[in-house]
């Protein structure tokens, strides 16, 4: 934090008053990982998040003191928390409007405790504290020099004799860690930052006015400069403007908006306050997002303008041609100058060109440019060539202000890297969704000459020239320049090639290019996933991969290549089925029996990716793709390991799959792979597959006789949350047995749990709920969650806005209340829960009401909670749900109706608002659980007369008659109990028509 706020954060000019943190995107970017950081905090490290600040953390804050609930004593104007240092200080402090905050721990609940106007506070805390580990560790860790190092911090603070050192020296870590981290993302932020130029903003204006008029096929009505004169550099907006990075401003009329007035500036385009009166200044002040060009933004805006433009692409395209045109004489001639033995001239020239463009593309950073954001980018196996060529310029990356170390560079690449495959790569991308059109291609501004020889390399591909694609490819930047410049066709066609030595550098580069989604469309309509299909059938017979003597080794490394590439592709649905289609599967199987590690990667990544896909998981047991699978988690490979653990992971959502791992011994390896802890991406995948595998009754009781559940408990600390999400899942359908809860509570792992219920990862809240709920069946698990303040931490996840949080938590709750030795009066102490839970019946999602549903029968089971529930309205909003088709709702909603008779006129109260027919039609359910439930409920409403008459027209009778002679013994008692009553007023009225 000291070095990243000092260098990266925007502030404000000097002035009067302090410095303020501008609205920035980067700004914005960096309070977003500070907060992050902050908010898992306290569950990542929960012993360092109980440190107390040398100094606290002093704000102004916008929370008013009814936001604080349990955990701190609140008055009108003050609170203070419960939790005190060793001198009995409150670590949080407010005093209206100023708060003090002295540990992590407390900085993790303020920023839950803030919900949507968490980034204001985290602003104003950084505003006010502008060196904040100075406040917390002290002044000998003051981290804002660019010299401290981690040695430094750790060497001050091993040198310390207080006894906390130990503590202070992991915070000092984390502290540094989290200073590289906001570096390296606003690196990123920047590298990835919009730069329009004039020359690009006024190519477009003049384009939108030559489509803009009165006609119905016009884009726009009319679109205009608030200004006449342009300054020598292309713009029109005044110097003190021109300070900022803005261009001009412009009056845009679309046919179906008011008149915008809009900015153009370098970090994009967006709507400012307007124009004050005719002959008024510009209101400067930004009114919305910031857009990257002209045309996006009015595409947002306006309906009539988007879909006339979709009209005018063809003609809009062909416009700008037309006037680029004049711009290429320039650049064919600097073509021309290319060197022409370059395929010949091998590697090293290149390399050097490109280390040397990278270098000058990081020195032009800030200047107003839309052209290669990125830096060229290799993969490990040119590291080292890499490495001498920048010993030779000095050793450093340069970039406009101080060096960046190589590593540091290394990073942010690897970081940009791992963005592009989360953002392109998700399987449940959309396929119709296509990228936008990218102007700086199309307006061939200072293109830089590398992009001229990836054009002649493209064109012109031979051998020497797909070898150099090859490499390259692996950066985003120059992938997407070879899809732009036509190159996917071209290679695809190779594909077709008798040279299995082309075929092969075809398919890699093809790999290497499809790493996102307009690229992995580009395949596929050219007819590449076929093409890629065939080359796994590299002998006629599959299996003799087996036996690597019998196979051609030029076979082997086509059917490799091929398969890297399917496994690029696979990343697209539309993909996964041509795959299907193409007869992809049966082939891969055959490919999963070759001993050659390097085909088998790429071969279980694709199955991996495929899996996720319920035709997939049909077809790999068809093919008896497990066996394979389960095989190859016994290599030594641990990329090899990672990835059939996640292809198992994928398959055993399905029931037959997970017997199958069991029974060909998958299930020992897996449990073995938990000890190896250091590869956290095999990690996360070995624990998905455990987790998966526990759905199974019959796998569990194997996980417990190999001790995995042991283990298990052991990874819940100290662990990334793609691990922790799987292990507690894991933990949570082991615990449904007896024998395993036990377990878990002997080999400590309640509190490690309890502690993970303050997070905000959506799928690890469900986890950990579902957990802490199936530990909390057992009487001595549940006095210690109680113990920990548990019980709380899972009330207050009913406020969590996911409904999938909010119906765990619930469903958590039932066994707490259960099981609670004063269950009534611990309800009772949480201020405002009842009425929280009551209000919650007002979802609109069917699992949350039907655990709600299940929290009241619980809760209603104590007379004062009862009453309590009635008071704030429970009655009417059980009565309007009962109008349901869902037979889990139904059940639980009847059991609470059948709770909620037990006080005052309740049964009543649900005749009158008309909640007794309904009712009756559940009995022709075909659930037993809903017809116990059911029949409970109506004996309870049949106390009331009226009822019993609603009962009886709605033919309740001839239903519970069939139910007396069930084989449930509640289910006969309540239908004989209810029959008896409605009989029992029968023969009052007839006795009364009598006398």
């Amino acid at each position: 934090m000291g070095v990243a706020l000092t260098r990266s954060a925007q502030w404000t000019a000097a002035g009067y008053g302090t410095r303020t943190l501008e609205i920035t995107p980067l700004n914005e970017a960096i309070l977003k990982e500070i907060i992050m950081f902050v908010e898992s905090f306290i569950y990542k490290h929960p012993q360092e998040a109980k440190y107390v600040f040398v100094e606290p953390l002093e704000w102004k804050t916008n929370l008013d003191p009814s936001a604080f609930e349990s955990g701190y004593i609140v008055s009108e104007t003050t609170v203070k928390s419960e939790e005190v240092d060793k001198d009995g200080q409150p670590l949080l402090s407010v005093s209206v409007p100023h708060i003090k905050v002295r540990s992590f721990g407390q900085l993790s609940r303020l920023l839950l405790i803030a919900k949507d106007t968490k980034l204001k506070e985290a602003q104003a805390c950084i505003e006010a504290n502008r060196d904040p580990v100075t406040k917390i560790l002290g002044l000998d860790y003051n981290t804002k020099k660019e010299d401290t190092s981690v040695v430094n911090i750790l060497d001050k603070i091993t040198k310390d004799e207080d006894p906390e050192s130990e503590i202070k020296m992991k915070l000092g870590m984390l502290l540094k860690q989290l200073d590289l981290h906001l570096l390296n993302h606003s690196l990123k932020h920047i590298s990835l930052e919009i730069c329009l130029k004039p020359t690009i903003v006024k190519n477009d204006i003049e384009l939108l006015k030559h489509f803009s008029g009165k006609g119905e096929q016009t884009v726009l009505e009319s679109i205009d400069y608030t200004s006449d004169y342009e300054f020598s550099n292309g713009c029109r907006a005044p110097p003190w403007r021109q300070i900022h990075g803005e261009i001009c401003y412009v009056l845009v009329k679309p046919h179906d908006v008011e008149t915008l007035c809009i900015t153009c500036s370098a970090e994009g385009v967006f709507l400012n306050g307007g124009k004050t009166d005719d002959e008024g200044e510009i209101n400067y002040e930004r009114k919305s997002e910031i857009y990257k060009d002209l045309v996006t933004f009015l595409k947002e805006k306006s309906a009539k303008f988007s879909e006339n433009m979709s009209k005018q692409d063809v003609r809009f395209s062909g416009e700008w041609k037309k006037k680029e045109a004049l711009k290429e004489a320039p650049k064919k001639e600097e073509a021309a100058a290319l060197q022409k033995a370059l395929p010949a001239s091998g590697k090293s020239v290149l390399e050097k060109n490109q280390i040397n463009f990278g270098k000058s593309q990081m020195t032009k950073r800030l200047e107003p440019s839309l052209n290669w954001k990125a830096t060229v980018d290799f993969k490990k196996h040119k590291s080292l060539l890499r490495d001498t060529q920048e010993e030779k310029h000095g050793g450093r990356l340069e970039r406009s202000g101080p060096p960046v170390s190589h590593r540091r560079a290394q990073l942010v690449r690897k970081s940009a890297e791992k963005i592009e495959e989360i953002i392109s790569g998700s399987s449940s991308e959309s396929e119709e969704d296509e990228e936008p059109p990218d102007h700086r291609q199309e307006a061939n501004v200072d293109l830089p000459s590398e992009y001229w020889q990836i054009q002649k390399l493209v064109k012109y591909l031979k051998i020497g020239s797909l070898k150099i694609l090859k490499e390259i490819s692996h950066n985003p930047q120059i992938r997407r320049n070879i899809v732009d410049l036509g190159g996917l066709p071209i290679m695809v066609n190779i594909l077709d090639s008798p040279h299995k030595s082309l075929k092969c550098l075809a398919a890699e580069t093809i790999a290497n290019v499809a790493k996102f989604r307009r690229a992995r469309r580009a395949v596929r309509r050219h007819g590449g996933i076929t093409k890629l299909v065939a080359l796994l059938d590299c002998a006629q017979n599959s299996g003799e991969l087996a036996q690597s003597s019998l196979c051609d080794a030029r076979d082997v490394e086509v059917a490799r290549c091929g398969a890297l590439a399917l496994w690029s592709c696979s990343k697209s649905y539309m993909n996964k089925e041509a795959i299907r289609k193409a007869g992809g599967i049966p082939l891969l199987a055959g490919l999963l029996k070759t001993s050659h590690e390097n085909v088998l990667i790429p071969v279980v990544g694709t199955l991996q990716e495929c899996a996720s896909e319920e035709s997939y998981r049909a077809a790999i047991k068809a093919e008896r793709i497990i066996e394979n699978l389960v095989k190859n988690l016994s290599s030594e490979n641990e990329q090899l390991q990672e990835h059939c653990a996640m292809a198992i992971y994928q398959c055993a959502e399905d029931e037959e799959t997970r017997d199958l791992v069991r029974l060909h011994g998958g299930l020992k390896p897996l449990a073995s792979l938990l000890n190896n802890t250091d590869n956290k991406e095999r990690l996360a995948a070995v624990t998905g597959a455990i987790w998966k595998c526990s759905i199974s009754k019959e796998n569990v009781t194997k996980f417990r006789e190999y001790k995995a559940i042991e283990t298990l408990v052991g990874l819940l600390t100290d662990q990334p949350e793609e691990v922790l999400v799987n292990v507690v899942g894991a933990l949570g359908e082991c615990c449904q047995e007896y024998e395993n809860r036990v377990l878990v509570r002997k080999c400590g792992g309640i509190q490690p749990l309890v502690n993970l219920l303050v997070g905000i990862n959506q799928a690890l809240l469900v986890n950990v709920t579902k957990a802490v709920g199936a530990c909390a069946v057992e009487p001595e698990s549940m006095m210690i969650i109680d113990r920990l303040d548990g019980v709380r931490l899972l009330w207050s996840l009913l406020k969590n806005p996911h409904p999938h949080v909010k119906a765990s938590a619930a469903w958590a709750l039932c066994p707490c209340i259960q099981n609670a030795k004063d269950a009534g009066e611990m309800v009772r102490s949480f201020v405002g829960g009842l009425e929280l839970v009551v209000n919650l019946l007002k979802s609109d999602n069917k699992e949350v009401l039907a655990s709600v549903c299940a929290a009241i029968t619980n809760i209603a089971k104590d007379q004062e909670n009862l009453a309590v529930i009635t008071d704030h309205g429970v009655v009417p909003l059980l009565s309007k749900l009962a109008n349901t088709n869902n037979d889990k709702l139904r059940r639980h909603l009847a059991e609470a109706i059948s709770r909620c008779c037990m006080w005052g006129r309740n049964r009543v109260a649900f005749g009158e608002y008309k909640a007794v027919a309904p009712l009756v039609r559940y009995l022709k359910s075909n659930d037993t659980n809903v017809h116990r439930a059911t029949a409970q409920a109506l004996y309870q409403l049949s106390e009331d007369a009226d009822n019993c008459i609603t009962m009886h027209e709605n033919g309740a009778v001839k239903l519970l008659l069939d139910m007396v002679g069930s084989p449930d013994e509640e289910l006969q008692e309540a239908a004989a109990g209810c029959i008896s009553n409605i009989r029992r007023l029968a023969l009052a009225i007839e006795k009364a028509r009598y006398t």
